[in-house]
This record gives structure tokens, sequence and C-alpha cells, in this order.
């Protein structure tokens, strides 16, 4: 069998995908591939069989095919000239421009292009094998599809190697819709753009920013109110709040965000850090609450502060008390939390919900619309 060798392959092409090629078609072992790679031969063995398993998603088992085809083409390119050898794979090549062609730079400008409408609610791509290209459709709320956008059949081949779609629906016509990978790609490109339009005022870390949702808001110290820019993607809360449903509407809206905002700055204000942290499992869930009692020593800032997190804990009770002190102060993952609290997947963002729809209500029935003041 030819042997694939890394520079017959694009740029583009994962790390991953390059050492399952290696193993599967030329035969290299998986210690010489980690020996090679510098990593553990479980790491490379999980990467293979990673993508083993995705080969009965269509698009990724005709990707790597046709990876495999370019890489062994180039291998034989000289024999085939005196004697072309009969393909190993069947079936037609549909992927309409070679991936040869598919450099970085247009896979980037193609990239923000397609994730910007798979991005958008209810937006899957659509792909089938007779058709040449793959199209990018949005349902509507009548219940009509919009196409957004056509793309070459080699760029959604780029798309399901580096993990920005997965198979949503096998069938004739498979759908695929954005993975997490997807947005967090989408999200570095725009940024890119962004640095080159109006010049870095900064030093680059893009792969740090596309953890980081840059939102404004406004403070008020001894010089007045002014704004703030700060990391939305710092709260799971505020994540929440960004994300939205199949309608468009936002999971959580602005005045559970905001409630959950206030629970964290009573919170911070009361220096309830790490150092305390371990006590709170026990106040939440325990049977005697009034045991708990302020720290002394403290101003009366702080007093205060811890005060209004424990009315609001009590009010919520065990259970929400817990899920909201995790994500809201603790800023621990939904996931984690669920772990954690021997919850179900996925049920952890519902309680959540639950939790700051009561602790809104807390603290209108408490302090009013205003809110409490800080300090």
């Amino acid at each position: 069998m030819p042997e694939v060798t890394a520079a017959s392959l694009p740029d583009w092409l994962p790390a991953a995908v390059r050492h399952y090629l290696d193993h599967t078609e030329d035969g290299t072992s998986l210690r010489e591939l980690a020996r090679r790679e510098g990593l553990h031969a479980s790491t490379i063995l999980r990467q293979v069989r990673r993508f083993e398993n995705r080969r009965e998603d269509p698009l990724m088992d005709e990707a790597l095919t046709a990876i495999s085809r370019l890489a062994s083409r180039q291998s034989v390119v000289s024999a085939e000239k005196d004697d072309p050898p009969m393909s190993v794979h069947q079936r037609p090549d549909r992927s309409g421009m070679p991936p040869e062609a598919l450099d970085e730079h247009m896979l980037q400008r193609e990239g923000m292009r397609v994730l910007r409408r798979l991005a958008e609610p209810r937006a899957v791509m659509a792909i089938a094998p007779d058709l040449d290209k793959a199209v990018v459709l949005r349902e509507l709320p009548d219940g009509r599809s919009l196409r957004t956008a056509v793309l070459e059949r080699s760029v959604a081949h780029a798309f399901a190697l580096k993990d920005w779609v997965t198979c949503r629906k096998p069938g004739r016509v498979s759908t695929y819709e954005i993975t997490s990978a997807g947005r967090a790609a989408l999200k570095r490109m725009v940024d890119e753009e962004d640095r080159r339009r109006h010049g870095m005022a900064e030093g680059a870390t893009p792969f740090g920013d596309q953890h980081r949702v840059w939102g404004d808001r406004e403070v008020i110290d001894d010089a007045g109110p002014r704004r703030v820019r700060y990391n939305l993607a710092e709260s799971p809360v505020a994540l929440l709040g960004r994300r939205r449903d199949r309608d468009g509407k936002p999971f959580l809206e602005p005045e559970l965000v905001a409630a959950a905002e206030r629970l964290r700055e009573d919170f911070e204000l009361a220096q309830m850090g790490p150092r305390v942290a371990q006590n709170w499992d026990r106040f939440l869930t325990g049977g005697d609450r009034g045991a708990f009692q302020p720290d002394s020593g403290l101003g009366e800032g702080p007093s205060s502060a811890r005060g209004r997190v424990a009315a609001a804990l009590r009010d919520l009770g065990p259970g929400l008390g817990d899920v909201a002190l995790r994500c809201c102060c603790f800023l621990e993952g939904l996931e984690v939390a669920e772990k954690r609290m021997g919850w179900a997947a996925r049920s952890g963002k519902i309680v959540l919900r639950i939790a700051l729809m009561r602790l809104r209500r807390h603290y209108e029935e408490t302090y009013g619309k205003s809110g409490p003041l800080i300090g």
C-alpha cells in the first residue's frame, strides 16, 4: 500500500486524522506513532478508535476516503504515468474541488461564511450522495425551509474532519449541525477578522479569546457611573443567557441572569472564597441552619452581604440553593454540578432556571425591583 506522507496531506488537516491515516493506510504501529509524536500510546489508540467509530457517519467516511485517495494518488503519481492502477475505491468522487485545492486561507473564509449560517437557530447542513454540493437550510417559523448557503463538498469534508459539524440525522439526505468546536472556531475567526480590520491593541490570543465573550456593564464608584468590559463566559449563567432555543428565544431571560449576578456580587463582597467554601455544603443541606454565623472581625459591608446570601439561600432551600451556589458563586459548569450532586444529565439547567426564578422573586419581594444596596 502506498505510504501516506505528511507532505502529501493538506496543512489544515488535524493531527489526529493524520495519526489515523498513518495507522490504517500506512500500517504504522500505535507505539511507533506515539514515539514519533511524543504522545502516550493510549492517546493514539483513542484517536484511531474515535475516527474508526465515526466512519458510520456518511460524510466522515467520505472525507477520510477522499483524503486517503489524495495521499495514495500523490504517492504513486510516477507509476500512474506508465500503467495506471485500478482504483481501490469504487465509489464515485463527487468532492468537486479536490482536497489539495482547499488551503488554510480558503477554509477560514468558507468557515466564517458557512458557520455563521449554521450558528443560526434551526439551521442544518444537508448533503446527499448524488449531489455535488452541500447546502445550509434554516427552518422558518411557518415550517418552510430557507436555503442560506451553498458549499463545495470538499469544504463539508473539512468541516467534518475538523469536528465543526456532527451528524444529526443520517439517511438518503443526511443533515448536520454545528458543534461547540465549530462555534468556538467561528468566534476565533470573527475575532481575528476584527483585529485585522481595526488593528490589535493588545497581544493576540486567538485560542484563548474563543472562550471569552466580552460584554459591557455599568458600575458606580466614587467617580460616578462608568462602563467596564468584562468576560461574560466567566459565568456559566451568563453563557446560558446567551443560548437560544429552537424558537430563537434565550433560555434564561435577562432578569434571571441579573438575579444570578446579584447573588454573585454579594458572595464576592462577603469574601466567601475557597477558604470558607467547605462549610457551605453543610449549611445548605444540613438540618441545623441556625448554626451558621458570620465570621467576626469583618466590616459591616461584608457582614451584610453574607446575611443577604444566607437569606437568599434559605429562601431557595436545599437543591435549588445548592445549584445556585455552585453555578452562580463557585462558577461551576452545569455538567460538573450535576455529577457532584448526583443528578441526571441535562437536568441541571432546568433546576437552575427554577432556582433563578425563585431567586428573582426573593430579591423583588425582599428589596424591591431596585435590589439591595451594595455595602
